[in-house]
Order: structure tokens, then C-alpha cells, then sequence
């Protein structure tokens, strides 16, 4: 049999067989070295001839298989038992059909690795796309933090576009932005057209503040902070209220704005009685200028002892305070249930210098600004 392109598939099943004389094994390895097409196209056949024969061989280990397994199952009663001996071809048959199952499962574990190892390729980029995502999505958020933080420091330092029409002074009556202030400072003349009322701190912040109530007869009106989260300071108020009256001589302090700064006054009730003999009022030796109505009025020990209410003509040279009774009777009876006020019970005040008093009472004293367009 010479070999040529012509019958490679005999030569390639005789070689495979091991039917070739010598001679023409040879020839076949000469062609092969010298003849690289003829080479690709004979290794092609080989191994398409011993796929084949293998799936073969397969089946039939695999039907060979079954037909024992048959036979013991329809075995009718127990026999002797049978040796069974598997010969020289059986295990060449069974070598091979291992070998190609052994090869099929090769093939499968890796392409299920390859198919993982690129699936977690996949999963490792889109990981580092969304860790960039949520890494530019942290830095906006934090940059919008940061100017929301900005808008509301401006708008707390800017005044309303309006003129100050009035203003006075106000302290609080709880931390989270109750607070008190003359009648007359907000319904300057017995009017009430006012646009709006803001408070400014005394590090100069700016917070409007709603009405809640007022008592022109009194001369008290009670207000509160509108934003909700507000607080005047960081602990409850260190000062009391006192509602009986102080005795003739008894010294007192007030902090008050009749400028853009806080102004300390110090001098001593001169009557328990107000203006025109009203005995809710006191009358005071005080040195004390417009913008001050509706200061606290202070004792020695830090109780809050009244409400700066008017100060009197040239010729008179008086200034009136508003009895913290007056506005105890307010908060218990004529204030809506709603708006109930509690006010702080422990003096942190009695023990400190004058110095450290009024440094604590600086965050809750403040100046009061009425607005009107």
C-alpha cells in the first residue's frame, strides 16, 4: 500500500491497527517528517479514528456493565457463587473507557473554572465601579453638606432684607426656644404691624421667632424660636424665677442690648411698687437706655426677680420692672394647654462670681428685633 492524500484514511486505519508491514511504517514516517500538509491531515484522522473507537468501546463497557447488573437482579433464588473473569480485552476495554471519561470530566472542571475565574473577573470590576460610584457619591454628598452647612451659617448671620423697625431685649424661659420679652417692644405704641420678629444672638446669629402670646396690661409678650431643633444653650437654663417680691434696697443686675453688644447694668429696687403705685411692678435705681425694656432683672444669687419694662422721663429718672409674679400668672392661666411652659427649678447661678454669672447667662439673653417692610 503506498501512501498518498489519496487513501490516507486506509493507511491511517491500517497504522492505527497495526496491520502496516515495516517497510511501509517507514515510508508513512518519512512522509510525515517531509510533508506537513500531508502530516496535519493524517494526525487529524488519527485522532478522529481513536475518538471514535474510544465512545465506542465506551458503550460497550457501559452495555456490558448493564447486562451484569441484569443478571444478578434477575437472579430467581440464591446459586452458587460464579467467578467471573474479566480478560486481557475486557480490561483494555475498561482502561480505555476510563481514560475517556477521566478526559470528559478534565475538560468540564475547566471550562466551569474558566467560566468561574471569569465571572469573578466581571464581579471584580463592577465591585471596583460601584466602590468608585459610591466613593463620588460620598464626596457630593459631604460637598452639599458643606454648603448646606454654609447657606444656613449666612442665613443665620444675615438680617432680614427689611429695616429694624423696633427692637428691645428678650431671655429665654426654656431651652428649646421659649423666651420673654416687654409687650411694647413687639406692639411698639399699642400696634401690631409687624412684618416679622427675629432674635439675634450674641454671637451675632439670626433666628426668626413666632408670637404666642402677649398681655398688654401686663406688658409681657411670649415668643418662640421657629426652627424646630433650636437651642439657646447646651444645658437647661442656670438661672430660677422668683415669684415673691424682693425687699426695699436689695441690690440687682440686668443684662440688656440697647447696642449691637450686651450691656451690664447694676443698681437696687428703689420701691416695690411700679409706675403709678402698680404693685406688680417694682421701681428701680437703674442706669438703663432704650432697647433695654425687657431684660431680665436679676438678684444677687442669679433668680430672675422681674421683667425691664420702661424707663421713666428726664424729670422722673426712673426705670420700671414687670414682678416675675405678673408672669407666672401668664404661663399658669391664660396660656393655651398646648403651649405649656415649665420653667427650670435649679439655680446654677448662686454660687458664682458676677463675671462667671453673667458668662452663662450670655446665651440666653438676647436681642430682640422687630421687622417691618
Amino acid at each position: 500500500m503506498s501512501v498518498n492524500h489519496n487513501n490516507i484514511w486506509e493507511v491511517a486505519e491500517a497504522y492505527l491497527s497495526g496491520s502496516l508491514p515495516q517497510d511501509q511504517i517507514i515510508e508513512i514516517k518519512d512522509c510525515l517528517a517531509a510533508d506537513t500538509v500531508f502530516a496535519n491531515e493524517f494526525y487529524e484522522i488519527t485522532n478522529l479514528i481513536r475518538s471514535v473507537e474510544g465512545s465506542g468501546k465506551q458503550k460497550r463497557f457501559r452495555g456490558m456493565l448493564r447486562d451484569i447488573h441484569a443478571q444478578q437482579q434477575t437472579a430467581a433464588a440464591p446459586k452458587k457463587a460464579k467467578l467471573i473473569i474479566f480478560t486481557p480485552q475486557f480490561w483494555k476495554t475498561a482502561s480505555v473507557a476510563a481514560g475517556v471519561a477521566i478526559l470528559t470530566s478534565t475538560i468540564t472542571i475547566w471550562s466551569i473554572n474558566a467560566s468561574i475565574k471569569r465571572h469573578e473577573s466581571q464581579y471584580n470590576t463592577i465591585s471596583r465601579e460601584v466602590g468608585a460610584i459610591k466613593k463620588v457619591q460620598a464626596q457630593q454628598q459631604a460637598e452639599q453638606a458643606n454648603l448646606k452647612e454654609m447657606v444656613n451659617k449666612a442665613s443665620k448671620h444675615t438680617p432680614p432684607p427689611s429695616d429694624v423697625k423696633y427692637s428691645g431685649t428678650g431671655f429665654a424661659l426654656t431651652n428649646d426656644g421659649y423666651f420673654v420679652t416687654a409687650d411694647h417692644v413687639i406692639h411698639h405704641d399699642g400696634k401690631g404691624d409687624f412684618d416679622s420678629v427675629y432674635i439675634q444672638t450674641h454671637d451675632g446669629q439670626y433666628y426668626k421667632a413666632n408670637l404666642i402670646f402677649a398681655d398688654n396690661t401686663k406688658d409681657i409678650a411670649i415668643l418662640k424660636v421657629e426652627k424646630k431643633s433650636f437651642r439657646f444653650g447646651k444645658g437647661e437654663l442656670p438661672y430660677t424665677f422668683t415669684a415673691a417680691k424682693a425687699g426695699l434696697g436689695s441690690r440687682i443686675f440686668t443684662l440688656g442690648y440697647p447696642k449691637d453688644e450686651e450691656v451690664y447694668d447694676e443698681g437696687y429696687i428703689s420701691s416695690r411698687n411700679g409706675f403709678n403705685g402698680n404693685n406688680m411692678q417694682y421701681t428701680l435705681e437703674l442706669p438703663v437706655g432704650h432697647g433695654q425694656s425687657g431684660s431680665p432683672m436679676l438678684d444677687e444669687k442669679g433668680n430672675v426677680l422681674g421683667i425691664l419694662a420702661a424707663v421713666g422721663s428726664q424729670d422722673e429718672a426712673n426705670t420700671y420692672a414687670i414682678g416675675t409674679k405678673a408672669l407666672m400668672e401668664l404661663l399658669n392661666d391664660q396660656l393655651p394647654d398646648q403651649k405649656t411652659i415649665r420653667l427650670p427649678k435649679a439655680n446654677k447661678l448662686s454660687r458664682l462670681s458676677r463675671a462667671e454669672q453673667i458668662e452663662k447667662m450670655e446665651n440666653y439673653t438676647f436681642s430682640v428685633k422687630v421687622y417691618k417692610k
